[in-house]
């Protein structure tokens, strides 16, 4: 029976919301950004172990307490550049530890409103899917593509186009060896990775309200639907 393992890659700058303040370690509701994601994984009883990839050189960690996690979180201080690198990383420093066929959700530190019911629906969908899955959002609003003066220069379809969120769950296994044959190659989340390998990731419909905080304004969102759970 294949066991469930969360990994967070922790490691970026997030200079999108601006400050000298990493995005994961942001205030929010009084505590830090990447809490959020961590005690909703720590505590889902399906989930046997979750790991935190930081930055080797990261000073802000120890800066707060972590004990309510301790008896499931592991920290990783082996964090790459690009996020795909702290997650092929990360899988490396866990492959004593992980199964091969044991499943991997791999979840942003900066999507605070994550809840266990898309939790609970993303392990039922998935099932023994043979690839694995990711929750996303068919896309809704029409798509306008710019040119480099930031003029619309035509519309898209948006037929069959989904936004990609996470959790995105694959197995041990093939998400090791799919990161490990990029060859240099740059992609922007693990479902594009096991793509290359020519494998088709299963779509589970998620929620809005798990979306990614990116710009400062979204730290006032994520921090109005936190209490309106609470």
């Amino acid at each position: 029976m294949s066991n469930y393992y969360a990994l967070i890659p922790a490691a970026g700058s997030g200079a999108r919301m601006g400050g000298e303040t990493p995005k994961q370690y942001l205030a929010l509701n009084g505590k830090p950004l990447i809490y959020y994601a961590l005690a909703r994984l720590c505590r889902h009883p399906q989930i046997t172990r979750v790991y935190v990839v930081l930055a080797p050189d990261d000073q802000l960690w120890q800066q707060y307490d972590w004990s309510a996690f301790s008896s499931k979180l592991t920290v990783l201080r082996c964090g790459g550049a690009e996020r795909f690198e702290s997650v092929h990383n990360g899988l490396a420093a866990i492959q004593q530890e992980v199964g091969f066929e044991d499943w991997v959700l791999v979840h942003d530190a900066a999507r605070p409103c994550l809840s266990d019911a898309l939790i609970d629906k993303l392990l039922a969908e998935v099932g023994d899917d043979p690839f694995g899955g990711l929750l996303a959002l068919p896309v809704a609003d029409t798509l306008k593509r710019a040119d480099s003066a930031g003029r619309a220069v035509r519309t898209e379809a948006r037929d069959g186009l989904w936004q990609a969120q996470t959790p995105q769950m694959f197995r041990f296994g093939l998400l090791s060896r799919a990161l490990s044959l990029l060859g240099g190659e740059v992609v922007t989340d693990e479902a594009q990775a096991v793509e290359r390998l020519g494998f088709d990731a299963k779509l589970v419909v998620g929620d809005s309200t798990n979306f990614k905080v990116t710009y400062p304004r979204d730290l006032k969102l994520a921090e109005w639907l936190l209490k309106d759970a609470s």
